[in-house]
């Protein structure tokens, strides 16, 4: 019965393959299940209505897949990871490269070994796991252990995670003193830079404290006048317009003191404060009352207080919920913070913070109404900044060193026009609600005199101030082809064709790239005399020869060859520095590759024709996007039951054509932005 229910479902599934091209990648994986023995009926018949049924494989699925992911990583994955990865990868002190498989086969969602399972995928896809002296898997077995890995995350229980205590970034931090006070946003210039990446620090350091500390002191000399002097109308607004305490409300300077302090906590915490936490400030205000200070001055102290306590500077969950384990709703104040930041770096301003004391946020309509109240703004430019440089890794550009003989036209000015032109293209497409992929396939930019010289319209833009330009030269269009992203990819006095085949691999299409053996020299060590009489193209290709390299290599190198006619600042050039002519063909391998829908067989002659190809990937590309927004949104990397949430969000958003507000929209309205999982208390020992 089995086997005649499987033979009629894989006619399904052929005709299925032959009639619709795009569900060729569930096609196949039903033909694959159904070569498993163990297969069951009503797994088939799940995945027969995904088959037919657009919206794809939604969560309400998640048993069945949860049960069939398991099953396959007992039956197929374990013997592999037994035969193949434990001989050198298991418990054992040292284990090799830090990675030990012996945990994971007992717990394989568990999130501490997600990021060894897609290194092992991208280095076991590469052929550069097993090492070449080991036992070696046939081409069967590496592309059942690479199916695995979609598989991962439906082992998860469906989980929001926890939310993340962190601190606010440095831009975050002065637009919050700037939103509060009015203090210039230049006032925190003193902090260090943040450090890029998924997820955030959570840690103060005492250096970091004594800097707070001064700016905080600088902060009070700004907006309190001095003993004697007329005060300023932001201490007014914040102090009460009256500087004796005796003609505040209720008269008495403890009580007037307190009334302040609710005042400032709301604000500077973003959410209404404790009794507790108030009884702290007025504490702070009695200490300044007994050293003889005047009642404004007092008051500076207790605000003082506010400006270095972790309420302001971490962003935290609600204190009152963390007795109860469980998944519960973020309360309408974080989840104001949560939107606040994501999209404006900054506080939640008035209208925010009173539909979250309303209990209104969480409305769906509410929020969505919210969210493009906030990305109408201007302040939502912090979208990019924050996020939008991470992710197109132009954030260093006026840090990143060049060599000034070769490129003295790198000046501050030039670097400011390369990231203010990517900049406004990636506000562009948030504000006119394209699609994700017109980040590769556009046919405009923003320039302004000294970055269209690097274009060589030169004669067609002058002056400073930046402006939309259309543009006919096909190789042009899109972040490929920015002189900033290609200048941030590439070397103080080169290109660099691998940086820029990583750059598109990661940063475009979401690929995990494995790292280079270690004995592999760079392009630089190489030996002078050997490669004297070679292009940059040919000493690149020499890595191909190692048998390591040259499965990474045959992806990442055409990609960057394609770029190749871009000069280390963008330029067009057709002859590299030896006045060789520059060969920017090359094909992209086909098969299974990387990738959900994988890389075209194709042949290209340069850029224009690779661009073209890269976005013919519109779903890699935009799923691409959805996973690096919402981890940055959550400040945390992804995980588990988050890859379920982008499933989702890509069959909500594929109707639209994954459009950017949608995109963003989605992200907001998603279940691990709303809701956070609370970790038990941890016992304490009976002996305590």
């Amino acid at each position: 019965m089995l086997r005649s229910e499987n033979a009629r479902a894989t006619e399904t599934s052929d005709k299925l393959r032959k009639d619709m091209s795009s569900l060729v990648p569930v096609a196949a994986a039903l033909r694959r299940l159904l070569q498993t023995s163990a297969a069951s009926l009503w797994l088939i018949v799940s995945l027969v209505l995904a088959l037919t049924c657009p919206c794809g494989l939604r969560a309400e699925n998640h048993d069945a897949l949860k049960a069939d992911a398991s099953q396959y990583f007992r039956d197929r994955v374990t013997p592999f990871v037994k035969t193949y990865c434990l001989p050198c990868h298991r418990s054992e002190r040292p284990t090799r490269a830090g990675v030990n498989f012996t945990p994971a086969l007992k717990t394989p969602e568990h999130a501490a070994f997600t990021e060894n399972w897609k290194k092992a995928d991208a280095r076991v896809r590469a052929h550069d796991m097993p090492p070449k002296e080991a036992k070696q898997p046939s081409d069967d077995d590496r592309r059942m252990f690479a199916e695995w890995l979609p598989r991962l995350k439906y082992l998860s229980d469906k989980d929001p995670g926890p939310f993340v205590i962190r601190r606010l970034t440095k831009p975050e931090y002065a637009n919050t003193l700037h939103d509060l006070f009015g203090v210039p946003t230049s006032i925190a210039d003193g902090l260090p830079d943040e450090v890029a990446g998924q997820g955030y620090l959570n840690s103060l350091s005492p250096l970091q404290l004594e800097q707070y500390l001064a700016v905080a002191d600088n902060v009070l000399r700004q907006i309190v006048a001095p003993p004697g002097r007329r005060r300023t109308a932001t201490e007014k607004r914040l102090f009460g317009q009256s500087a004796r305490a005796g003609t505040q409300p209720g008269g008495e300077p403890r009580k007037a003191a307190r009334e302040v302090a609710r005042s400032l906590a709301r604000k500077a915490y973003r959410r209404p404060p404790t009794e507790a936490e108030l009884d702290t400030l007025v504490a702070t205000f009695d200490l300044g009352t007994r050293n003889k200070l005047a009642y404004p001055q007092a008051l500076g102290l207790m605000l003082k207080g506010i400006l270095v306590s972790p309420q302001f500077l971490f962003i935290t969950p609600a204190a009152e919920a963390e007795s109860n384990a469980g998944i519960v709703q973020l309360d309408d104040y974080q989840l104001a913070s949560r939107l606040s930041y994501f999209l404006w770096a900054t506080m939640p301003d008035e209208e925010l913070m009173t539909l979250a004391g309303r209990g209104k946020l969480h409305e769906p309509a509410v929020l969505q109404a919210q969210t493009k109240r906030l990305l109408d703004d201007p302040r939502s430019r912090a979208l990019f900044d924050g996020f939008g440089a991470q992710w197109l890794n132009v954030g260093g550009l006026q840090r990143q060193v060049f060599d000034p003989a070769l490129f003295p036209q790198m000046t501050p000015a030039l670097r400011l026009g390369m990231y203010d032109e990517v900049r406004l293209f990636f506000q562009s497409i948030v504000r006119d609600n394209e699609p994700a992929i017109r980040f590769v396939n556009s046919d405009y930019t923003y320039l302004n005199g000294a970055v269209a010289a690097i274009y060589g319209l030169e004669n067609t833009v002058r002056g400073p101030a930046m402006r939309k330009v259309r543009l006919s030269n096909s190789h042009r269009g899109g972040v490929l082809s920015m002189p900033g992203i290609l200048a941030a990819s590439s070397l103080p006095n080169r290109t660099s064709p691998v940086k820029r085949g990583v750059w598109v691999l990661e940063q475009v299409l979401g690929e995990q790239v494995p790292a280079p053996p270690p004995d592999v020299p760079a392009l630089d060590k190489q030996d002078p005399a050997a490669v004297a009489r070679l292009t940059l193209r040919q000493r690149t290709e020499l890595h191909r020869t190692n048998p390591v390299c040259a499965n990474c290599h045959k992806i990442l190198d055409p990609i960057g060859f394609g770029l190749e006619k871009f000069d280390a600042i963008g330029r067009w050039r057709d002859r590299d520095t030896n006045g060789e002519a520059i060969d920017s063909s090359g094909e992209l391998p086909g098969g299974e590759g990387s990738g959900s829908e994988g890389l075209k067989a194709k042949r290209f002659s340069g850029p224009a024709e690779l661009k073209a190809i890269i976005a013919e990937r519109n779903r890699d590309v935009a799923r691409n996007l959805v996973e690096k927004m919402l981890a940055y949104a959550l400040g945390r990397k992804l995980d588990g039951y988050d890859e379920i949430v982008v499933d989702d969000l890509m069959s909500d958003l594929a109707g639209d054509g994954y459009r950017m507000r949608a995109i963003i929209t989605g992200v907001v309205s998603s279940y691990p932005f709303k809701y956070r999982r609370i970790e038990a208390p941890r016992r304490r020992n009976a002996q305590n």
